[in-house]
């Protein structure tokens, strides 16, 4: 298992209570939770940092206002942070309203981002 199951269902309660239709999926080695088919959050365990961290997909400006709390970090795959983007650190999703207000940030940005686009299943040649 490459995410902590109890921030996961942490994760689905604070949706479910707002009244958030949401969906989850095994995916990049973690949880992830999408609201109206686009990556809201995720958790998994990042191996250079070397504890879970939750992924959080807040868009630009609210990167900005965040990027310097102690419990960010860039949210970096390649070498090469992605925009909009951020780690919080288990220091920053330890109590339930600190997860909430990571969740809500992601919830605030979400109408703003943009789905990617549906793969098309090859079909079959007979």
């Amino acid at each position: 298992m490459a995410y902590d199951e109890y921030t996961a269902e942490r994760i689905g309660n604070i949706l479910t209570d707002k009244g958030i239709d949401f969906s989850e999926r095994n995916m990049m080695g973690g949880r992830i939770f999408f609201v109206d088919n686009k990556m809201l959050c995720g958790i998994h365990i990042d191996k250079k940092f070397g504890d879970q961290l939750l992924m959080a997909r807040i868009g630009e400006d609210a990167y900005e206002n965040v990027i310097e709390k102690l419990e960010c970090l860039p949210m970096d795959f390649t070498g090469r942070p992605m925009r909009g983007y951020i780690f919080v650190t288990p220091d920053g999703v330890d109590m339930d309203d600190d997860l909430a207000y990571w969740i809500q940030l992601c919830l605030d940005f979400n109408p703003l981002a943009k789905a990617s686009p549906r793969k098309k299943k090859k079909k079959l040649k007979k």
